[in-house]
């Protein structure tokens, strides 16, 4: 078999399909997405803050980072930023003064008001091109398919 035949059977093995599409796929619903959050004057990482504390409550600085998958340098800069907008303020926590909570102030709350119905169209939108039956096959191959790739880490 020489160098091209070779090449040609490989980009056809659907296990790199499979990652070539996933990847393309990915990339272009993150940007669209990117795009819808930041036409609100925020950036992912602001609005990924944001929710967790609307949908979750008051988290702890340092789990905010792993909650949503960002290093924890970072997320002081996230913080400091939506504190300055005031979308969200510092609280001690009473009983170890080492702990620090994030919490969403009614300003950040009222912003997501206001994002959340437009933001949701547009996930829709964006998903619009399978129906409910293949989303939720969709939702139950890539579980398992995350679930193979962490366990593929240990």
């Amino acid at each position: 078999m020489d160098e091209q035949e070779l090449y040609r059977k490989k980009k056809q093995d659907p296990s790199l399909k499979l990652f070539v599409v996933l990847s393309k796929a990915q990339r272009a619903i993150a940007d669209l997405v990117k795009d819808d959050i930041q036409s609100h004057g925020l950036n992912t990482t602001e609005f990924g803050v944001l929710e967790l504390l609307y949908h979750e409550g008051d988290q702890p600085l340092q789990k905010i980072g792993e909650k949503i998958l960002l290093a924890s340098g970072s997320i002081t800069y996230v913080v400091d930023k939506l504190e300055k907008k005031e979308y969200l303020k510092r609280v001690p926590c009473p009983n170890d003064r080492r702990i620090t909570f994030a919490a969403i102030t009614s300003k950040g709350k009222d912003l997501l008001h206001g994002i959340f119905p437009e933001h949701w169209k547009q996930i829709e939108s964006i998903t619009g091109g399978l129906s409910d039956e293949e989303k939720r096959q969709a939702i139950d191959l890539l579980k398992q398919l995350g679930m193979h790739a962490e366990q593929q880490k240990k």
